[in-house]
């Protein structure tokens, strides 16, 4: 294999996983915090200090992180200790692995893996986050966080139904899974004027499906697996930074769902009617990158309006919005593109 690429490979994975996904991750964290206290009236975040400096609060995940790694690592009596270990680093894995098919920027320059399957890829390798939470409440050998285990391995599994049949009128209009292809046709022009986007063309498949994906990632209004009013939740009986990785990779979730939905439904790294196919270079290129992390960023916010926007559901609620609206709905939206694919 050539180092040249083997060292870019490296490089982009460092930069793309490691640098952009957990970092905003970790600056989400703190912006949830923010943002709940401006919805609530209060000031939010701003007592942890280095040498003096809040950073508007920005320091606040930074002792987030040091308290996680200080704090006692508690591993219950009777729980599968491996297991147990391996469940958080399992809920976190598949959310960065999932980068690795995310278009940046126009050419293969700006993506990990451009594979021709990269929406399956991330379908195939996003569904395995659901072993993370299962196992963390099987493993730990307690019955409320095995009865939390349980509401998210339903919870997750019936909306990850709902997300890919939502994305089914995408590869209908576009004829292709790959995100790379996909985002260079929505550079196209509708009427000569109107930016082919996935919003565009399939704007009630885009409420599904964002609609789906938090509920996939247990957010609230869907966060029924933790049940943190409760104190019933898959992570009972974690501390220390093994919660943390649970803590963080929902975080990281948010952050996935919105690269997806960034470059499925509104354009990826394309700026409208500027350099559809992506060969300008120079600082074109590098305001489409801009332009698709501003997206990203953009619809992270979005989440989290609606995290402390909503209340929480009860459990037979966010099931039967499930299977009994968003599913049908989901079949409803692919056969009506159908029929207008079938007529034009």
């Amino acid at each position: 294999m050539d180092l040249t690429f083997l060292l870019m490979t490296l490089l982009k994975i460092v930069l793309i996983c490691f640098v952009f996904a957990m970092i905003l991750g970790a600056i989400l964290t703190w912006g949830e915090r923010k943002l709940s206290a401006v919805v609530q009236d209060r000031i939010g975040p701003n007592r942890a200090s280095i040498l003096g400096v809040t950073a508007l609060g920005l320091m606040h995940p930074i002792a987030d992180m040091l308290k996680a790694f200080t704090k006692e690592d508690f591993v219950p009596a009777g729980a599968n200790r491996f297991l147990f270990a391996m469940a958080p680093m399992l809920a976190m894995v598949p959310p960065l692995v999932v980068f690795a098919v995310v278009p940046f920027g126009p050419g293969p320059d700006f993506v990990i893996a451009p594979l021709d399957t990269g929406v399956l890829f991330i379908f195939a390798i996003g569904g395995m986050g659901i072993y993370g939470a299962t196992l963390g409440g099987w493993s730990s050998n307690n019955s409320f966080a095995l009865l939390g285990s349980l509401r998210a391995a339903a919870q997750m599994i019936s909306y990850e139904v709902s997300m890919g049949l939502n994305l089914v009128g995408i590869f209908m209009i576009f004829g292709t899974v790959s995100l790379s292809n996909i985002v260079l046709g929505q550079g196209q022009l509708l009427w000569g004027w109107l930016p082919m986007w996935g919003i565009v063309v399939q704007p009630v498949a885009f409420i599904l499906f964002m609609t789906a994906s938090m509920a996939e990632n247990k957010r609230a209004p869907f966060d029924l697996p933790e049940g943190e009013s409760e104190i019933l939740g898959y992570n009972l009986e974690y501390s220390s930074m093994r919660f943390a990785l649970f803590f963080l990779s929902e975080f990281v979730e948010i952050v996935v769902i919105a690269a997806m939905a960034a470059t499925l439904f509104f354009g990826g790294w394309q700026i409208p009617w500027v350099d559809p196919q992506g060969t300008a270079g120079g600082w074109i290129t590098v305001g489409q990158v801009a332009a698709f992390v501003g997206k990203v960023v953009f619809l992270c916010w979005v989440q989290l309006i609606i995290r402390w926007t909503l209340p929480r559901f009860r459990y037979d609620q966010v099931m039967a919005l499930g299977w009994k609206y968003l599913l049908p709905l989901s079949l409803l939206n692919i056969v009506a593109t159908a029929v207008v694919l079938a007529m034009l």
